[in-house]
């Protein structure tokens, strides 16, 4: 396309999720000419972050400090080092500085959302990292036998299939920047991450829920590249799909990112070790239900498999600017 947007019409996209999957993106998107807000979960339970949170009352820090870390813009040395692990002494042995950080940064300013922005600055961090709600929740699963599983933590060691998942409580009221942001974008993306536990926590916040309903933005999903043992053993890509339209009641995305390169069978025989294996695309079901696909060969393989987030965010934008060069 001739036409490129200008300088000051850098796209506003709002990125929705949780866990490792949103911060790699976020590594690539950050490199790119958009306005980015970052919208992350308050439902983890497990390691320093449960701990935190139950022992300081305050939302667990962990997704968060993770996108924090990959938005911001200081030496590779601080990154690491925020990202550090203690592994001895009483009570500091399984914490990260930069939870105790983040942490200590929510008792100086007096709550945990002053506590990120103070972060956010102190880092350099480019764009905006809002908590999904100023309390922490409680995310449950109903399983397909009945039973209520509690915490984001235990959900996947069930094993059993997951018929639903909620949050306690239900009514749980969004950060209202959060809801602002998503009013303002120009394109929503959800994903990656893990479906149950990371993306659609999100979407079960009523007032979130609603305004990306409601939003004319372009609304993407990028779909994970493997299954995850206990949340979506054998999903393919349209079951990712039809698992976000069951919990929020419509049909959001308007496209489909999902890889299609070849996974190297040592990779592939070494996820199936773990119960993990590739998200199959069935494309006809994908489509019929007015998804548009976007394909690629998105991951890399380094320790694990990751999306490759150069070419990711590369789709993104072009997607992104194609959109607002349309509605012109």
């Amino acid at each position: 396309m001739g036409h490129k947007l200008k300088e000051r019409e850098r796209p506003r996209i709002v990125v929705m999720g949780g866990g490792t999957g949103l911060s790699v993106m976020l590594r690539g998107l950050k490199e790119k000419p958009l306005d980015i807000t970052a919208i992350v979960t308050v439902a983890d339970d497990g390691g320093s972050s449960g701990i935190l949170r139950s022992e300081l009352n305050m939302p667990p820090p962990g997704d968060i400090r993770n996108v924090l870390t990959a938005l911001a813009d200081v030496e590779p040395s601080l990154s690491e080092m925020l990202k550090y692990r203690f592994n001895a002494g009483t009570g500091l042995a399984g914490h990260s500085l930069g939870n105790l950080i983040l942490a200590a940064m929510t008792d100086i300013t007096g709550d945990f959302v002053a506590g990120v922005r103070e972060l956010s600055r102190v880092l350099a961090v480019r764009g905006k990292v809002l908590p999904a709600a100023e309390q922490a929740v409680v995310l449950k699963a109903e399983m397909v036998d009945g039973t209520i599983v509690e915490g984001e933590s235990n959900i996947p060691k069930y094993g059993q299939r997951i018929k639903r998942v909620f949050l306690e409580p239900e009514d749980v009221e969004a950060l209202p920047e959060a809801v602002e942001a998503l009013r303002e974008a120009d394109a929503i993306l959800i994903g990656p991450g893990s479906l149950y536990t990371s993306i659609i926590p999100n979407l079960l916040v009523p007032d979130l829920a609603k305004a990306v309903v409601e939003s004319n933005a372009v609304k993407l999903f990028v779909c994970n590249v493997m299954t995850q043992p206990g949340e979506t053993d054998n999903y393919t890509v349209s079951d990712h799909l039809q698992a976000v339209q069951e919990h929020v009641g419509h049909q959001l995305f308007d496209y489909v990112i999902v890889n299609d390169g070849e996974i190297p069978p040592q990779v592939q025989d070494k996820y199936a070790e773990m119960g993990a294996k590739a998200v199959q695309l069935d494309l006809d079901e994908v489509t019929r239900h007015g998804y548009k696909v976007i394909a690629d060969s998105l991951v890399l393989f380094r320790t694990y498999l990751r999306h490759d987030a150069d070419k990711l965010s590369y789709h993104i934008y072009q997607l992104v600017e194609d959109w607002m060069l349309r509605k012109r």
